[in-house]
């Protein structure tokens, strides 16, 4: 866990809080890694969860399959993201998407009753990953809203420019990384690859945009 001290400084859930106090407050968090190789499931559809979980190391896909085997891609976990969240109240059930490595992945599991619960030793941080955590969830769900502004529009044309005009925002430049291959961004955005890549090429053609790989150019 050591070793990943300096990344957990860095994140969301631990804004504020120093190096020494954040390796205090692992064992009163109830912490444990995981590692993950790539293509392994970090959590499976059907389980129940009761930790809050944050991405150390690599990346993942918040990913599910319908009975055909139909893949949406739902999410995109980057190191220093917290996920699982949505899952971990009494009354959430199961869960209902998959989350897999994208790479060789190491995970932070934490204990959300000892997150939310003031601890016998009261360290005085504790409130303070509290309220951070709180700041973390709402930033996801404004994620989530994102998505669903993609999601309502009619065309793949009117999905792919309000994909990547918000990244093009978020990323403060023309031009633009995605962290999605063809086939992800089509199960991300889901539409047909076949058809999201001809559409691809017209907005090339009409001058909108230029792209090698997962790099973008907006113009």
């Amino acid at each position: 866990m050591e070793k990943f001290i300096h990344v957990l400084k860095r994140t969301k859930l631990f804004a504020g809080v120093g190096e020494e106090d954040i390796t205090a407050m692992l064992s009163c968090l109830g912490a444990r890694l995981c590692t993950y190789k790539k293509g392994e499931y970090v959590l499976r559809q059907g389980e129940r969860l009761d930790d809050i979980l944050l991405l150390a190391e690599g990346s993942l896909h918040i990913q599910r399959d319908d009975y055909w085997g139909n893949r949406s891609i739902l999410g995109h976990i980057e190191v220093g993201e917290i996920f699982g969240e949505a899952y971990v109240a009494p009354e959430s059930g199961t869960l209902l998407n998959d989350v897999v490595a994208l790479t060789d992945c190491s995970v932070f599991f934490f204990d959300v009753k000892r997150i939310i619960t003031t601890c016998s030793s009261a360290c005085r941080f504790h409130t303070m990953v509290v309220q951070n955590l709180f700041f973390a969830i709402s930033e996801r769900n404004r994620g989530l809203v994102q998505k669903l502004g993609y999601m309502s529009r009619r065309t793949t044309r009117e999905k792919l420019i309000a994909y990547l005009s918000e990244e093009a925002k978020r990323q403060n430049s023309a031009y633009i990384t995605i962290p999605f291959n063809r086939q992800q961004l089509a199960d991300y955005l889901s539409v047909d690859r076949s058809a999201m890549s001809n559409e691809l090429s017209k907005m090339r053609d009409d001058g909108l945009l230029e792209f090698e790989k997962n790099c973008f150019r907006l113009r």
